[in-house]
């Protein structure tokens, strides 16, 4: 029996008991938005012109929908069927603009009137026109902020490695003996320290875009008012190749040229609600799902990623799972739901912080870097959530669920890479430190977990 097969027979066995997922999914507020239970089937990884919402436009996008259960549900699923079907390598793989991201690019991006938010050419487009406009010492500016960046961007994509291992062998039984499995407060402090490194680059980011913001001319300012923030049909269509670091130069060092030189713009025209936001994917990076989603996208110059793609696979995860493998994945929104508001009101208050530069003020440094560290204690406290589920599914698969994942997942043929620092392939294999700390010792495996 094919994939499809199993799937419409399993559909028919348990219509109600996928009603009773989506109920779930969507008990907590009256007021999120509900999911269609007319949703189109799955339309593959490359967005169509169909991808919009079902009054007409575009597709919506808001803070109130990336908190509410169905995003997150659908989310978290597609995490898991990531996760299930990958290895460490695929877990590594991050896109750049998923870190240092107070600056609005995300809701740029997702909000665009064009539809070209998830095209490779939209940052392109977004940054070139940014370099076209400012003078030489002005991408000076940028460029000296690039090569700064480029070398603690790599230590904190390095220091996401252990905690991805430690989960890995959480979902192959793989602890350390006598170990009751993961222990959250070692997770949580240890993603605490990344995020706290990621408030710091965003810092010294945000410093640099409120000294660039204050050198604008008056005919500069008129340029970038003319260029629409979420409207890429505004843009000049300038190519950013003639801007980039001379060849040779180290790609993560052009990488965060680029990501500066776009982020400026979103930051510069947009506002501290744009930077609040968050897509649901934001969260709990350490499953592989950047991978799934992103890798037939990667070397394409002209390529749309679906923006269905997340929701629709993690359906179908759901829908191929049994009813107790399912309630692993659904019990996470109640357990979560109190950080994730949590998030929202520290993402804005770093947000408003950063936000002092582009009026000529002085942002506090310690109380972004602290608010920076309870995001990530936040961040590693979902992720626990996401390892132990999804460690507790994979136990109970049986041969042919895990058979129809693999079709799911959709990728055969693409091998991923020992690690990634970003999307950038790490060619050898990697070392990694002993990562046992992240487990209960065996004398505390019969403690309260």
């Amino acid at each position: 029996m094919n994939y499809r097969e199993a799937r419409q027979k399993r559909l028919a066995a348990s219509f109600l008991l996928a009603l009773s997922v989506c109920l779930a999914a969507n008990y907590c507020c009256a007021q999120e938005r509900r999911g269609d239970p007319r949703d189109p089937p799955p339309r593959g990884r490359e967005q169509r012109r169909d991808d919009r919402d079902r009054r007409g436009g575009p597709k919506q996008y808001s803070l109130e929908q990336a908190l509410s259960d169905q995003a997150q549900l659908h989310t978290i699923a597609f995490s898991g069927l990531a996760f299930i079907t990958g290895d460490f390598g695929a877990c590594t793989f991050l896109p750049p603009g998923k870190v240092c991201d107070f600056f609005g690019f995300q809701y740029m991006r997702d909000i665009d009137a064009a539809g070209a938010g998830h095209n490779p050419k939209f940052l392109g487009r977004a940054a070139g026109s940014i370099l076209h406009v400012l003078s030489s010492g002005q991408r000076a500016l940028l460029e000296k902020a690039a090569y700064r960046e480029a070398a603690q961007l790599r230590e904190l994509a390095e220091k996401r490695w252990p905690l991805i291992k430690a989960f890995c062998r959480q979902l192959m039984d793989e602890v350390p003996a006598g170990s009751s499995g993961l222990n959250k407060e070692s997770v949580s402090a240890w993603a605490a320290d990344i995020f706290q490194r990621d408030a710091q680059i965003s810092y010294s980011r945000a410093q640099v875009f409120g000294r660039l913001a204050a050198s604008l001319t008056p005919e500069q300012k008129a340029s970038l008012g003319r260029m629409k923030f979420g409207d890429f049909n505004t843009w000049p269509d300038v190519d950013a190749e003639p801007y980039k670091l001379p060849r040779g130069t180290e790609k993560l060092v052009n990488v965060a040229y680029m990501t500066c030189a776009s982020e400026f713009f979103s930051w510069y025209a947009g506002s501290a609600d744009a930077g609040t936001y968050f897509c649901p994917e934001r969260h709990g990076t350490y499953f592989g799902g950047f991978y799934m989603k992103d890798m037939p996208a990667m070397g394409k110059r002209d390529y749309n990623i679906s923006t269905s793609l997340t929701g629709d696979s993690g359906r179908d995860f759901l829908n191929i799972l049994t009813a107790d493998q399912r309630s692993n994945i659904t019990d996470i929104l109640g357990l979560q739901r109190k950080s994730l508001q949590e998030i929202a009101r520290v993402r804005r208050a770093i947000v408003q912080e950063l936000r002092e530069f582009l009026t000529g003020g002085q942002a506090d440094r310690s109380k972004v870097v602290s608010l920076g560290r309870r995001y990530g204690e936040l961040d590693g406290e979902l992720s626990y959530y996401y390892a132990e589920a999804f460690a507790r599914v994979n136990r109970g698969l049986s041969q042919q669920q895990h058979g129809e994942l693999e079709e799911l997942r959709g990728l055969e043929g693409y091998i991923s890479a020992p690690a990634y620092i970003y999307s950038e392939p790490v060619r050898e294999e990697i070392l990694l430190p002993d990562t046992d700390h992240f487990f209960f010792p065996p004398a505390q495996a019969a403690g309260g977990r």
